[in-house]
Formats: structure tokens, C-alpha cells, sequence
């Protein structure tokens, strides 16, 4: 290590077994005796460039004036001049003689002239960029002269390389040299390698080796002559061979031409400051160059001057040529966002230019910027990102996903804006297939139990849509435990129709994840309730879901009947065309909070619970649409999810996720009877009841006794069938308290909450619906017609009870009073 830097410091070293780089092609053109070959890094493999000088003896002058240009290229450092990264000297064996070489090693680049060739640009495009080049080597040149005092001497096209991002340098600096204006009387060379300037590019002065006469000039006198230079070869398309030729300009832009002549002048004092080019010349007005420049100053910019620049920039880059806009805007924009100068629309602007780049150009060039400004704090970033994800989302690797991505987007669950939480849902599409298990169940889903109890009634119907599209992510044990709840017990009881809509048609598309018991006690009861829906839109996907499974079980049931032993757990049926589009509805746009449906009377989460009660007490019909959850149908108002804001964002804590989804109210495990408690399958009794033996009667029963008998001998012999029955008339009071078995949750148990009451019964009348507030009927049925209510014995206010007629005549009244009367 102490040697390398030795020889980077002392610019030279014992040979190239030492040298850590490799060298490869050269290139068919480089300055003056230079060859300029491409190369790598032993160290990493990065591209370099290598120029090497060689000569018979150390004390060739050529070799002489190269050791002057490595000296000043490693000591001068402007962003328009070549940057030097290593040089050595050495000796290379050339036959059966020895040569002594120079190399330099520099940033990769390549020489001007191949570089234009290969662009073929041409018309106002090329006219674009040659201005911003000729910008570019203006301010090197007037670094040099004005800032630092020395003199270039040999401006032209060979000294003028481009940069991988096609930024123009100036290299060759063999000949440079102070400017030495305190002696105007001398005659000795100033530039003291000045004759490996050609004759053609020398102006008059300087041909005539008129020293005191140059040291009179201003600084920039050569230079702005080898400016002028460098424009005719640009134009002219061909290299300088004489010194007359300048006079030609009918290839110079008209806009160009009267600096080109000033920079030209026979008098050295008049020559163009290139300072004075740079800011005045009318050339250098144009879209490429002031898109660049803007964009290099871009932290120097307020906000509103960065938002109209960005709306403006993708026509801009249309009308520029496309690899200028994909190798030197592209990773200027790209710089710009990452470092947090660049604001939320040129991600916009990025992300376009990145659709020109092929996929392997754009995971190296475009993604890693992307990847980086998921942890941005600008809101409006993380907007932009989410609603461009589709365009860039397949190109991550899970691994990214799932480490760097999604802990960052996840933070948009909770987030107060509404639009941000629908756009987190909507990425989850794209993301989710990348997502391990472990993040899928052990935060994803936690988050969306959450959303489906969201304020919002369009969240609410996202994150069923959500659920039902990643369905085939989860592992089996998952999708048993959240599917048929999310489903069922919320999405189908939602007061919002496309919620409910959306619940059935998520259960239509995942009805090959549900064995038979599911569908024929959870699924089929819970969709048919909604053939009835107020909303016209949910009864026609009720009716078509309704098909779907009774198919299923049909196809069960053969199966069964032909003895096949081995019952599938279920069948998938296609859908019909109208249920074929899972994401028709709510994906598309963001819902309008608290719009009421059009087609249904149901009040939207946002209506009050009067309102609620109201609209349920005028239409029985769209109180038995929904079987009851732990509030009830209708007024079921989802509550606001608590969350707390970082930078507008939104951070949500895992230990108040977990708290929460322990709920009944915001949690999927502890609503689904099947998994936590051992009750037997409702199926499997009424299997088991329909294999015993029944003895039918074989003619006409002669009385109602032995009518009663059989009923009674039934009803002994099945009592499977108690809970749901209609009770004979005397024992309808005792039917009505009876409790439900603790093996089911109230808001599970759909066939105890949707019953109809006993047709003819007798007794005491039924409890309030405050004893059971899950027991919809009760709340608004009527009293039984054939009730005979007894007379009241408390008071003698009852309806029963008639006020006693007054007798007439004396009657005797016995009083007692103190005394003893």
C-alpha cells in the first residue's frame, strides 16, 4: 500500500507488475503523441481510461513535456478537466530494445471525435449538444485563465474528451503554462513546449514567436484562438489543416457567428473572453443547456420554481436526444431525489426516462434510486412511489421486498389521509407475491384486519378485494384462519353495498380454499341473506355466488351417492362472466366518504345511529339482509383506527397492532368457531341423524292422538333439530330462554338470529330485544294474534281488568279510629 501511494504522489514506479490496473484497446485517435486505450480496475473491474507516452530514452522531450501534463492534470481539479487518477513510468520491453512509457490513468472517457460519430446526432439536436459541450470546455478554459492564470496553448478537438454521462473534458496539458505578464520585455519561450502545438492552430503571435507581445495579451489569448478552432472543427465535421480555413463559416450557426469571429480576431487584446462567451453568447440559449444547468443548481431553487420545472421536463426530454436524456439527465435527476434537492414530480419524470433504459440498464441506473426514497419523509414521494408502482414493482428482487420495501410502505396503513391508505392497499398487489410468509401472517395481514373495520367505507371494500387477490400467497393454515372471517362475519355485514358486493365476490373467487362443512354452515347461509339486499348490484352477485356454491355441494353430493369415499375438500367452479372481474369496482378510484348508495336504502358508515335505527324500523326487509354481528346489522359504524403521525406519514407500533387484533372487533381468529372450539360439525350431525332408521307410517293416521304421539316420539328420538324447529304452542315460552350453547360465538350462530317465531304460541310473552340484542326479529315483530294476555293483580290497570260498579244503597263501612270507635 505505502508503494502505490508512492508512486501516485511521485508519478512514477518500478514497472508494470506493480501497476494495478489492466490495459486493453486503444482507441484509433488520441492527442499529440498520446495513445489512449480503454481499461479496468484489478481491484474491482471499473472502467478507466490509460494513456501512455513512450520514448527511446528518459530524456526524450516528448517525454519530458509528458511528465509536465501529469504533473498539472494531478494538481489541477475543475469538474470540466479530466480527472487523474493514477499515473507511473516504466520499462516496456519493445522487441529486443527497451522503451520508456508514461501512463496516466484517468476517469473513463472517450475521444470527441469517435463520440460523435457514434451519436450521428444532427440539426437542431446536434446543435443542442454541441453547445452544451462547447459550454462545458468555455468554463475549463476560463477556469484556467482567468481563475488560475496559466494558458492551455492547444485547445482543439483532440484535447477535448466525453465522460460516460457525455460530458465534455479538457485534458492534454503537456503544453500548459503560467502566464508570465511581469517581464513584457523578455523573449524567452513562455510556453516552453510549444512546439507540439500544430502550425495550424497557432494564432499569428504565437507563430512568430513574438514573446513580448503575448505577454502583453490578455491571459486568454491563445486559448480564445484554440476555441475558435475547436468550433470550426465541430461544425465542419473535418480536422484543421490549415490556418486560412478559419475563414470559412458557412458552417457556423448564425447564432454563433459573430463570437466565432471575435474569438478569432488578429488582435490579441480584442480576442472574446471565454468568461464573456459563456454568459453572453445567444448559442448557449437553448432547452439542453438550461435544463442542465437548472438542474445542477437545484438545491439553490425554491419549491415553486422545482414544480413547474418538472411538469415541463418529460415534453422537454421527448424533444432531446435520447441518449443525452438517458446518460446525462437521467443520472442527474436520479442524484437529485436521492439527496432530497429534486421534489415529488421529477419521480414521475425519472421513472419515464427509466421506461427507455432495457431491464438490466434500469435495475442498475433507476431501481437502486427507487429502493432508497421508500424511506424518504416527503409524503409526496412516497404518494408518487405508491401510485407508480405497477412500473417498476416487478423489477425488485423479493429479497428487497421483503427487507428494505415493505417496512417502509407498511407505514401507510395507518396513515390519517385516506388517499395514502388506499394507495398502500393498492401496492400490496404488486408486492405481495414478493412478500415471505412470515411478513405476509405476521404483519401484512394484521394491518388489513385493521383497514376492514376502517372509517372509510372504500378502504374497508379495498382490503376485502386485497384479501381475496393474495388469497393464493397464504399457506393453507392462514387462509383458513382469516379468509371465511374477513369475509363472512365483516365484508358481507358491511352497511357500505360495495363492500358487502365485494365480500361476496372475494368469496366466489376463493371458493377452492373452503372444505364442504365451511361452505354448507358459514358460506351458503351468509350469501343467501343477501339475495334480499336493498342494493340491487349485491343481490345480483348474491344470486350468481349462491349457484356457484349450491354447484359445489351438488357435486359433493354425487360424489357421496356414487360411493366415492375420498370427498374432495372442494371443487372450484369457474365464474360466470358478471363475477369474473374481482377488481372492477374500488380499485379504480378512491370511494367518496359517506356517499349513500343509489340503489339501496342503507345508511352509509358516516349516518348516525338514529338515522340507522329509523331506516331499519321502515324496512324489516333490510334488517334481515345481514346476520347479526356483536353491535348490530345496520348500526355497525366501523371505528376510526387510532394513529399517530411522523413526518405526515404515519407510524404504527407492533405492539398496539397485536393489542388490537386481539379484539373481537378488529381480529379474525376469535370470530370463527371452527378452529378455536371443539363443538362438533353441524354437518356431521345431521349426516349422522339421516343414517339412523325412521319408521314411516304406511297408511293414514285414524286420530290426532296418535298423530301427537308420533310428533312427540320424533322430536325424542332427533333432537338435533330442537334448536331450529318451530315449538309446539305450550312450550313456546320455554323455547324462547333458552340459551345458545357456549360452543358458538352470538354473531356465528345465523340461524338463531334470522328464526321466525312460533306461529301459534301461548304463554308468557317473549323477552325484549335487550335480552338479546343479536336477535333481530324480536326488536320489531308483531304480538301473536292468538295470545290471551292474563288479567294484571298488582294495580287493576291492565287491559284485562274493568273498574267495579258501585252498588247502590247504604252500605255499612267499618273505620277504627284512635279513641277506640
Amino acid at each position: 500500500m505505502f508503494k502505490f501511494l508512492k508512486e501516485v504522489v511521485a508519478g512514477s514506479g518500478s514497472g508494470l507488475k506493480d501497476f494495478p490496473y489492466s490495459i486493453g484497446e486503444p482507441y484509433a485517435s488520441a492527442w499529440g503523441s498520446w495513445t489512449h486505450h480503454r481499461g479496468t480496475s484489478k481491484d474491482d473491474g471499473s472502467p478507466v481510461s490509460i494513456f501512455s507516452l513512450s520514448g527511446s530514452n528518459p530524456q526524450d522531450r516528448h517525454l519530458v513535456a509528458g511528465r509536465n501534463g501529469v504533473k498539472r492534470l494531478r494538481t489541477v481539479r475543475h469538474p470540466n478537466i479530466l480527472s487523474f487518477l493514477h499515473s507511473t513510468e516504466a520499462e516496456v520491453p519493445d522487441g529486443p530494445a527497451m522503451k520508456h512509457t508514461i501512463y496516466i490513468v484517468t476517469e473513463p472517457v472517450m475521444p470527441l471525435s469517435e463520440k460523435l460519430k457514434e451519436l450521428n446526432l444532427g440539426g437542431t439536436q446536434r446543435d443542442e449538444y454541441f453547445a452544451w459541450g462547447l459550454h462545458q470546455i468555455s468554463k475549463a478554459v476560463s477556469f484556467l485563465n482567468n481563475d488560475c492564470k496559466l494558458v492551455h496553448g492547444n485547445v482543439c478537438l483532440a484535447s477535448v474528451v466525453v465522460t460516460q454521462t457525455l460530458d465534455w473534458k479538457l485534458h492534454a496539458f503537456d503544453v500548459l503554462s503560467e502566464f508570465d505578464a511581469n517581464n513584457e520585455a523578455s523573449g524567452s519561450p513562455m510556453l516552453q513546449f510549444e512546439w507540439l502545438v500544430g502550425t495550424q492552430y497557432k494564432p499569428l503571435e504565437l507563430t512568430k514567436s513574438d514573446w513580448a507581445s503575448i505577454r502583453k495579451s490578455p491571459p486568454w489569448a491563445i486559448d480564445s484562438w484554440g476555441l475558435g478552432c475547436l468550433i470550426f472543427e465541430l461544425f465542419s465535421g473535418a480536422k484543421l489543416a490549415r490556418t486560412e480555413y478559419l475563414r470559412n463559416t458557412a458552417s457556423i450557426p448564425k447564432s454563433l457567428l459573430p463570437d466565432y469571429q471575435r474569438l478569432l480576431n488578429s488582435t490579441p487584446s480584442r480576442r472574446l473572453n471565454p468568461s464573456k462567451l459563456i454568459d453572453n453568447s445567444e448559442f448557449f440559449q437553448n432547452k439542453l443547456v438550461e435544463t442542465i444547468q437548472f438542474m445542477e443548481v437545484l438545491n439553490l431553487k425554491d419549491s415553486v420554481e422545482k414544480d413547474s420545472f418538472f411538469r415541463k421536463l418529460p415534453n422537454i426530454a421527448e424533444q432531446l436526444p435520447r441518449e443525452i436524456v438517458l446518460k446525462k439527465l437521467l443520472p442527474v435527476l436520479a442524484s437529485s431525489l436521492e439527496f432530497g434537492s429534486a421534489a415529488a414530480p421529477a419521480l414521475t419524470v425519472l421513472l419515464k426516462m427509466g421506461s427507455w433504459l432495457p431491464a438490466d440498464q434500469f435495475s442498475i441506473k433507476v431501481l437502486p434510486t427507487i429502493v432508497k426514497l421508500f424511506a424518504s419523509n416527503d409524503r409526496a414521494i412516497r404518494a408518487c412511489l405508491l401510485q407508480h408502482i405497477d412500473q417498476f414493482g416487478e423489477s425488485l428482487s423479493a429479497q428487497t421486498v421483503d427487507e428494505q420495501v415493505f417496512p417502509h410502505v407498511a407505514t401507510g396503513f395507518s396513515d390519517t389521509t385516506v388517499s395514502i391508505r388506499e394507495l398502500t392497499l393498492k401496492s400490496m398487489l404488486v408486492l405481495a407475491p414478493k412478500l415471505s410468509q412470515r411478513t405476509i401472517s405476521g404483519s401484512l395481514l394484521k394491518y388489513l384486519s385493521k383497514l376492514q373495520v376502517d372509517e372509510d367505507p372504500g378502504i374497508r371494500t379495498n382490503t376485502t378485494i386485497l384479501l381475496g387477490n393474495i388469497a393464493n400467497y397464504m399457506n393453507d393454515g392462514t387462509r383458513k384462519r382469516v379468509l371465511i372471517n374477513a369475509f363472512t362475519v365483516r365484508a358481507l355485514r358491511d352497511t357500505f353495498p360495495p363492500a358487502r358486493a365485494a365480500g361476496i365476490m372475494a368469496l366466489s373467487v376463493t371458493s377452492s380454499y373452503y372444505e364442504m362443512t365451511e361452505i354448507a354452515t358459514r358460506v351458503l347461509p351468509n350469501i343467501v341473506v343477501l339475495t334480499f339486499d336493498p342494493d340491487s348490484d349485491v343481490r345480483t352477485k348474491a344470486f350468481q355466488a349462491t349457484d356457484q356454491f349450491l354447484q359445489i355441494a351438488k357435486q359433493h353430493h354425487e360424489k357421496l351417492t356414487t360411493g366415492d369415499t375420498m370427498v374432495a375438500e372442494s371443487t372450484g367452479v369457474q365464474l360466470k362472466p358478471g363475477n369474473a372481474g374481482l377488481l372492477g369496482w374500488a380499485m379504480s378510484s378512491i370511494t367518496q366518504k359517506g356517499k349513500p348508495s343509489d340503489h339501496g336504502s342503507i345508511s352509509t358508515t358516516n349516518a348516525s345511529n338514529s338515522q340507522v335505527s329509523a331506516t331499519s324500523a321502515a324496512t324489516p326487509a333490510s334488517t334481515v339482509g345481514h346476520a347479526p354481528s356483536t353491535s348490530s346489522s345496520f348500526d355497525q359504524a366501523a371505528p376510526a383506527s387510532a394513529r399517530s403521525s411522523v413526518n405526515g406519514w404515519g407510524e404504527l407500533e407492533d405492539g398496539n397492532i397485536q393489542e388490537e387484533n386481539g379484539s373481537d372487533k378488529e381480529g379474525w381468529d376469535d370470530v370463527d368457531p371452527f378452529d378455536d372450539k371443539p363443538s362438533p360439525s353441524l354437518l356431521s350431525n345431521i349426516q349422522a341423524a339421516q343414517k339412523r332408521p325412521v319408521v314411516q307410517p304406511k297408511q293414514a293416521v285414524a286420530n290426532s292422538a296418535k298423530s301427537h304421539q308420533l310428533k312427540v316420539q320424533k322430536t325424542e328420538d332427533d333432537p338435533l333439530w330442537g334448536p331450529i324447529v318451530a315449538a309446539p304452542p305450550k312450550s313456546a315460552s320455554k323455547s324462547a330462554d333458552i340459551k345458545p350453547s357456549t360452543s358458538n360465538n352470538d354473531e356465528d350462530d345465523l340461524w338463531g338470529a334470522i328464526a321466525a317465531p312460533a306461529p301459534k304460541s301461548s304463554g308468557k310473552p317473549l323477552k325484549t330485544a335487550a335480552a338479546n340484542s343479536d336477535d333481530l326479529w324480536g326488536a320489531i315483530a308483531a304480538p301473536p294474534p292468538s295470545t290471551k294476555a292474563r288479567p294484571l293483580a298488582s294495580s287493576g290497570r291492565g287491559r284485562g281488568t274493568k273498574p267495579a260498579q258501585p252498588k247502590l244503597g247504604a252500605q255499612r263501612i267499618g273505620r277504627t279510629s284512635s279513641t277506640g270507635m
